[in-house]
């Protein structure tokens, strides 16, 4: 290896030379002017010339690339594939929550695809295609696995045709997603790739994508072929196997160094048709993302909704998005050129150029790393007599200096800004270049230094629950809890987002969302069901209320002919949505508690752990269920130790308890409280368990459909006189 520069020693040093043995398992190929396991960005990175070794360093890739498409057994047959085709021109991806509100209307009932779309288009210029999430983080909460949550979306697998075909009216293709990960759920009655087939068909998808699969496997695309529905394969994480890639026509991109050279993708340059979209969900500074994808010409995967946490673009990433995409969407052919050339010769210092050639035209995406603007000449091309030259980015015809055969182009870049040119050969037209032309130069009236940088997190509100008629004592199987002042200490167990701001919920003290909360408020009196309610007191309501939920699916799921099943009367019920619970409630003359009234009621005002104390005891709680399947709950009245200071039964790891909803623009959720017995097994991505009394459960809602289920439940409160 190497040694680093000494920063005391001004002579130039250059690296010409050096194997590429060591790219074959990587991401990203070796920048020029490096020498492998240089710290450059840290020391000396203003002293690499890349210019100087550009030439040689892309005359040895291409040698690697031929040695190792020919040690994969490379067959390009699946990009030549007509009906696959449309994933050379997937430059702009979004992962959706099912729950975002501007995709479904949970009060309308139905699916607002347009507005989903129109509200995209508004702010960044729109998507080429989608993945409809629908599994985690929800998954684990019951036995339903990954496919039987997309049998439980509003109108079951036609109501997401609906949504498909709304999607691709729009010319947006759809993404489904399957896991290999879920094994602790019901077992489905099919392998994965068969089921999924089945899925695609039965909706009409495009495409699968394969979480956390490191190239989704050939039998996903080879029994889809089968049914005869072919699709897109795109593996979440970076292919593992390079023979994936014939298959895997696409893929997304993670975590591209950010450093001061600009890194060339692997699977680009291996074959310049495979599509990547490049994702940093978590990233709220989303610069160098958009300059690596504009540098490789590939795509980005426009993902704000993570997991019902809202991360959007800033309005300056948001409008580089848009005119980074509409230049690749317009220039398409020349994106998945055979003869693109990364670090193109460049005339500044830390500008950077990537050359992609077609017969009637060459583009040159061209991205400023440094933090100040670059003015003047750019790049000196090879010119041939009768060519044109356009600034894309900035909408104007070019008139170059000519040099010895070459055309020199200057042009203002934003200090870490965009730009690009077109070289239009003799005779060759573009359709619509005038337009399109105009358009930018609209755009390019608003410098991007203009638009503010600045992520805030998205608010959120706590959903009113309106108080009861006071009563001076407590109703029938209702226990009293006096007012006081309390320490309402609680976290959410969220198995992403760290400690971010955005993450969890935000109580109405709070000015945003975080996951860890403490304040220290009165409560006032009130009286609480002293256990969740049961499934026979719930036929009681049925009986005298009529009450008939709108979208009866999975309602009452585990009753048999209109009534809870032999020995399950004191069984707390389960399969019940919020609204389902709430209307309980009303007929009673009760509410659902706040989440505070339910753990004050649990903790008393020692914050205790648990009901019972600071130890668990594995006597006061149902056996967990480990199994694969759900068992019917324990009796509400099994574990009278388990009893709170109040005298409050059934808190702790029988049944998940609503409690208070919340809702910001794009997600609603609930807070769950208690825990489950249900622990699915093999994997640590299913919905956490929160026994604890300072932990609660984040869930995010739909619709009755899908939000119902088999471990949750509820319990009542009344305010006190």
């Amino acid at each position: 290896m190497n040694p680093p520069p000494d920063d005391r020693d001004d002579t130039p040093r250059v690296i010409h030379e050096f194997k590429f043995s060591h790219v074959t398992t990587g991401r990203y190929l070796p920048t020029p002017g490096k020498a492998p396991g240089w710290p450059f960005a840290e020391i000396g990175h203003w002293k690499m010339d890349v210019d100087g070794s550009a030439d040689d360093w892309v005359r040895e890739l291409a040698d690697w690339r031929r040695e190792h498409l020919v040690r994969i057994g490379y067959d390009d047959a699946n990009y030549r594939r007509p009906e696959l085709q449309w994933a050379q021109r997937n430059f702009v991806h979004a992962q959706m929550m099912v729950e975002d509100r501007y995709f479904y209307d949970p009060v309308a009932g139905r699916y607002t695809v347009d507005r989903y779309l129109d509200d995209l288009e508004a702010r960044f210029g729109g998507i080429d295609s989608v993945l409809i999430w629908f599994v985690y983080p929800n998954i684990g909460v019951d036995d339903r696995n990954k496919t039987d949550l997309a049998f439980d979306l509003p109108g079951g697998l036609e109501g997401l045709r609906s949504a498909v075909d709304d999607f691709h009216r729009r010319g947006v293709r759809v993404f489904l997603p399957t896991m290999p990960w879920d094994h602790g759920t019901r077992p489905p009655e099919e392998n994965d790739w068969r089921t999924m087939a089945g899925l695609v068909e039965a909706v009409g998808a495009d495409g699968v994508n394969g979480d956390t699969y490191n190239g989704v496997p050939r039998a996903f695309f080879d029994a889809c072929d089968a049914v005869g529905h072919p699709v897109v394969l795109q593996p979440e994480s970076t292919i593992s196997a390079e023979e994936q890639l014939i298959w895997n026509v696409q893929s997304w991109g993670k975590k591209a160094p950010n450093e001061a050279i600009p890194p060339v993708a692997k699977f680009k340059w291996l074959e310049p048709r495979h599509m990547i979209n490049y994702e940093n969900r978590w990233g709220r500074d989303r610069n160098h993302d958009l300059q690596y994808i504009f540098f490789n010409g590939i795509g980005y995967n426009a993902w704000e909704n993570v997991w019902g946490i809202w991360n959007q673009f800033t309005p300056r990433d948001a409008e580089s998005l848009r005119r980074i995409a509409r230049i690749e969407r317009r220039f398409a052919p020349a994106m998945v050129s055979m003869d693109w050339r990364p670090y193109e010769r460049t005339l500044q210092a830390g500008v950077f150029a990537s050359r992609f050639p077609v017969e009637a035209y060459t583009v040159w995406t061209v991205v400023n790393r440094n933090e100040y603007i670059i003015d003047g000449e750019q790049l000196a091309v090879p010119h041939a007599e009768g060519t044109r030259y356009y600034d894309l980015w900035n909408g104007v015809a070019l008139k170059p200096r000519m040099e010895e055969g070459r055309a020199v182009l200057g042009m203002a870049l934003e200090g870490r800004g965009f730009g690009a040119v077109l070289a239009l050969r003799a005779g060759a037209s573009v359709d619509g270049l005038d337009d399109f032309l105009a358009d930018m130069r609209a755009a390019a009236a608003t410098p991007l230094a203009s638009l503010s940088s600045t992520w805030r997190s998205l608010p959120q509100r706590q959903v009113p629950i309106a108080r009861t008629l006071p009563q001076s004592s407590p109703p029938h199987g209702m226990v009293p809890v006096p007012g006081g002042v309390f320490d309402f200490v609680v976290g959410g167990v969220e198995i992403e987002g760290q400690t971010w701001e955005g993450n969890d919920v935000q109580y109405p003290w709070e000015s945003s969302p975080r996951r860890g909360h403490r304040h220290r408020m009165p409560i006032e009196p009130f009286h609480i069901d002293r256990t969740p309610v049961t499934n026979a007191q719930f036929a009681v309501f049925l009986a005298e209320s009529g009450w008939a939920p709108a979208d009866e699916h999975h309602f009452l799921r585990h009753w048999r002919n209109g009534k809870p099943p032999a020995g399950w009367e004191n069984k707390p019920v389960t399969w019940v949505a919020l609204e389902d619970a709430r209307a309980y409630a009303a007929w009673a003359g009760k509410r659902l508690p706040h989440e505070w009234e339910w753990q004050y009621a649990a903790q008393g005002g020692d914050g205790r752990h648990y009901p019972w104390g600071d130890d668990w005891r594995d006597d006061r709680v149902p056996m967990p269920n480990r199994g694969r399947t759900l068992r019917a709950p324990a009796d509400v009245d099994a574990f009278l130790a388990a009893a709170s200071p109040f005298g409050v039964l059934d808190l702790v790891g029988n049944v998940w308890q609503w409690t208070d909803e919340y809702e910001d623009e794009h997600t609603r959720s609930a807070i769950l409280r208690g825990g489950s017995s249900y622990q699915p097994q093999t994997s640590h991505w299913y919905f956490p368990q929160a026994y604890r009394l300072d932990q609660h459960g984040k869930y995010l809602l739909m619709a009755p459909c899908k939000d119902r289920s088999g471990c949750i439940g509820f319990r009542c409160v009344v305010d006190a006189a």
